[in-house]
């Protein structure tokens, strides 16, 4: 039987301690190893092994994240078409992607052990060498300037885009800057990529929906001004003048850890409520749990 793998990707300055060393008993119970990159070394202390990059990805089995969506996100790009299941335990502030909070770790470990979960497949952008679950943002070089990019689709002219950014993304991404930016919400089964213009002056000015199966590209037309490109809030990159970049969406790229599907959805709807869905009074309180809604209505009726 094949010696089971877990592998750690931790944010780097949260502190993530308890977290691990009640990992790492979990997995000794169950015989277990557990592995994690020299650049988290310092963050897991001594009883972790420390491996390779490349040995790191070859062995797990499964990851765990330990940080917000920004760590969830580096795990799920190490192990894209590997079908190694991610789980997200959140040390971060807003997770849409994570599911556990460190007070749920210890019987989500269990129910990990006893095969109680679902798995959640996620789609990923693919330009070039890089993946982006969430996005791809290209901006101007220089602050306050703008960015002119054409747009082709399946080997045909689209128009072009001139205004503060272009936004390409994911379902998963369309509740980050796309939804800051005015996109749209999409749904996470729709197998689609949106591209939302920030701030346009000219050109294309609404968000346009492509499908799985378009091939998409974004051109600098410039002759002498690069712009930038960021994927998924990692440093940007340059997109020299006349290059491209050739987008598609990769369906069902990485899985996703999931134990309670309503409740995740529950509480994204909180979230995205927090960041200004417009809900009603009444509907605000439907997103309070059931009994917190009780325990209020008894408290209510007990005062004068």
């Amino acid at each position: 039987m094949k010696h089971f793998t877990l592998g750690l990707v931790v944010h780097p300055d949260r502190p993530v301690l308890d977290s691990v060393r009640l990992i790492v008993r979990h997995a000794r119970r169950i015989g277990a190893a557990v592995v994690a990159r020299p650049c988290d070394a310092a963050q897991v202390g001594p009883e972790v092994e420390i491996v390779t990059p490349e040995e790191f990805v070859e062995r797990v089995d499964g990851v765990i994240s330990l940080g917000g969506d920004g760590t969830m996100l580096g795990a799920m790009r190490l192990v894209v078409g590997r079908q190694v299941p991610v789980l997200g335990v959140n040390h971060g502030h807003l997770g849409f992607l994570i599911e556990v909070t460190p007070s749920e770790l210890e019987p989500a470990l269990d129910r990990l052990a006893e095969g109680h979960y679902t798995l959640e497949p996620h789609s990923c952008l693919e330009a070039d060498d890089h993946t982006a679950f969430n996005d791809i943002v290209v901006t101007a070089v220089e602050p306050l300037s703008s960015v002119t990019l054409d747009l082709e689709v399946n080997g045909l002219s689209h128009g072009y885009y001139r205004g503060d950014a272009v936004i390409a993304c994911t379902p998963t991404g369309s509740t980050a800057y796309n939804y800051a930016a005015g996109g749209p919400v999409v749904s996470p089964s729709a197998p689609v990529v949106a591209l939302t213009p920030v701030a346009p002056m000219s050109g294309i000015s609404r968000p346009v929906i492509l499908g799985k199966d378009d091939r998409i590209v974004l051109r600098n037309p410039s002759g002498d001004v690069p712009l930038l490109f960021s994927v998924d809030g990692t440093p940007a990159e340059p997109l020299r003048p006349g290059a491209e970049l050739r987008i598609r969406l990769r369906t069902d790229a990485v899985d996703i850890v999931r134990f309670d599907v309503d409740a995740y959805a529950r509480r994204n709807r909180v979230k995205l409520s927090l960041l200004d869905l417009p809900l009603r009074p009444d509907q605000l309180v439907e997103l309070i749990p059931q009994p917190l809604r009780e325990q209020a209505e008894r408290l209510r009726q007990t005062m004068p």
